[in-house]
């Protein structure tokens, strides 16, 4: 019980610290080059992947064998351009409208994971699935005449974020959590490295101390999660997750300025209640399999 308690202390810490480096990357991608703000924040989770490393039974080397290196590779890539596109989305649309969007990513992940992962939904999944689609409508909605292209940005995000959740899934299946979270950082980092210098913009001295919290945030919010899922199910730390859209809605209307219209409130709350369903549908299906087995 006790574990379980610090577990979900664990979550709450990464998820506030998550929304904080959210908004700070908010601030320093509307001025500066959203990639360059990404290879610094690359740098530094990659050195805390590699030291973490380190420190593991056979160091560096047995962490860094893996049974599906390209698999692994294409992870580091996917989450690199979806932390460039996710800082861009925050500065061009805001805080709020985009993890509104983004909370749609369970629902994405159930749709792709029948085709790419051979899973098989059920009539209460795909009516979740429909729930949300519809309620990302919502969101999505023009307040005036036309469509604003930037949410495609935000589309864009979502699917990729997706597409690396279900590819740690295959990968799962031969590595360890750790293998995966260090191709993560180092595959992300050297990513970065080869395109960020090409968008090097000198920072005020201001500015710098914005990105090494960045840096922080981004290392412990980390690490905080890592700790978490040793301790609880991942059914029991995805929902939890939504609550970075009630942190971005907060952040975004008190220190940005950014409104919410009616439609983008509405979306969100069916958006959410269809992305909890479908989490806690996927755990139920899950235990019933190995059950049977």
């Amino acid at each position: 019980m006790k574990s379980k308690t610090q577990g979900y202390i664990f979550v709450l810490l990464a998820l506030t610290i998550f929304s904080t480096q959210d908004a700070i990357s908010k601030h320093l991608g509307g001025l500066y080059p959203p990639i360059f703000v990404t290879m610094i924040r690359y740098w530094a989770f990659a050195l805390f992947t590699i030291l973490l490393a380190s420190k593991m039974r056979g160091g560096i080397r047995q962490t860094a064998k893996t049974k599906r290196p390209l698999l692994q590779v294409t992870r580091g890539i996917l989450l690199a351009v979806q932390v460039v596109l996710a800082i861009t989305c925050f500065a061009v649309i805001g805080l709020a409208h985009s993890q509104a969007i983004f909370a749609a990513t369970p629902i994405v992940i159930a749709l792709l994971s029948m085709p790419i992962l051979g899973e098989r939904v059920g009539w209460r999944r795909w009516t979740a699935i429909g729930a949300g689609l519809f309620g990302v409508l919502l969101i999505l909605k023009p307040e005036g005449e036309f469509f604003d292209l930037k949410l495609l940005l935000a589309i864009v995000s979502c699917f990729i974020f997706a597409f690396y959740v279900i590819a740690t899934r295959l990968v799962s299946r031969d590595d360890s959590s750790m293998t995966s979270f260090f191709y993560t950082g180092v595959v992300g980092g050297i990513t970065m490295t080869l395109i960020g210098p090409f968008y090097w913009t000198w920072m005020s001295p201001g500015d710098w101390g914005w990105m090494a919290l960045v840096c922080m945030t981004s290392i412990s919010s980390h690490y905080f999660l890592i700790r978490a899922y040793d301790m609880l199910d991942a059914a029991a730390v995805q929902p939890l997750t939504y609550l970075q859209l009630v942190y971005a809605s907060i952040l975004g209307v008190t220190i940005f300025g950014e409104s919410l219209s009616l439609n983008t409130v509405i979306g969100s709350v069916i958006v959410v209640a269809a992305g909890i369903f479908t989490i806690w549908r996927e755990h139920v299906v899950s235990r019933q399999a190995a059950k049977a087995h």
